[in-house]
């Protein structure tokens, strides 16, 4: 009976010990799934833009949509597995995301005074009849990154994807844009910005929005203090995409490692 007894507890420490080094490449894998999931109903979505006039609010009250954007038919049940935006509701996005960039150019070190300032959301996408949250995604093809944006650099965004810092420029680009993502790195189950550091002068980073593919190039990277936040703000006459995430100084707290991409003009 003894030997039984050890045996099927050696049997239970292998498997438990099988399950645990299975675990990081499984949820990462899943993690993985998860982004390319999202940023593909992204992709439907944007392509998918209903052009007929209505507003989403019109739309819902007609009954053609429920109240997270989602096509009903005429017993209230969902058609589509997608939610749908609406053109007019998508350029009064773009004009107010504009506003916000040009605002920006002349008041970004007053607003960034206020340290937790980064973390609201800069605009209510639910205003807009978006209710996910979700702005676009970056993508980085050599170092297999694509995740969606979130508007506000707040933990909760930065445990479902990547983060758009507020009072940095929303990422449409133009000239003398600054847009900041952050990430996080070694987040249990999700690679985010783990794989940051792989970047290599000359990668080209791609932010995908509503309206456009914007193409960046990697020109420099650079490790600095939290409390060193130049690289957060806006460059005159360039067309930047920053991107940061936290890494370990060796002395048990965080530096920050950061990606900074310029736009051809």
């Amino acid at each position: 009976m003894a030997k039984k007894i050890v045996a099927v507890v050696a049997i239970i420490c292998l498997v438990a010990g099988i399950s645990l080094l299975l675990f990081p490449v499984v949820s990462n894998f899943c993690g993985t799934q998860i982004a390319n999931s999202i940023t593909t109903e992204f992709d439907v979505r944007a392509e998918n833009v209903v052009d007929d006039g209505k507003t989403f609010e019109q739309a819902e009250k007609d009954g053609e949509v429920d109240k997270e954007g989602y096509p009903i038919n005429v017993n209230g049940n969902r058609t589509s597995n997608n939610p749908v935006v609406y053109k007019l509701e998508l350029d009064r996005l773009y004009s107010d995301s504009v506003s916000y960039n040009e605002n920006l150019k002349i008041n970004q070190s007053m607003l960034l005074k206020d340290s937790s300032a980064y973390e609201a959301a800069s605009l209510d996408l639910s205003k807009y009849g978006i209710f996910d949250g979700i702005y676009g995604y970056v993508s980085a093809p050599s170092i297999g990154i694509k995740l969606p944006i979130y508007l506000g650099a707040s933990n909760l965004n930065m445990s479902y994807g990547a983060a758009h810092m507020t009072c940095t420029s929303l990422p449409i680009g133009g000239e003398s844009t600054n847009t900041v993502i952050a990430g996080h790195t070694g987040y249990v189950g999700r690679i985010f910005f783990d794989n940051l550091r792989n970047l290599k002068i000359g990668d080209t980073v791609t932010l995908t929005n509503y309206w456009e593919n914007l193409d960046y190039k990697v020109v420099r990277t650079e490790v600095k203090k939290p409390e060193d936040s130049q690289n957060v703000f806006i460059s005159e006459d360039k067309d930047l995409l920053t991107m940061f995430t936290c890494i370990d100084n060796g002395k048990g707290g965080f530096d920050r490692y950061y990606v900074v991409c310029e736009r051809a003009q």
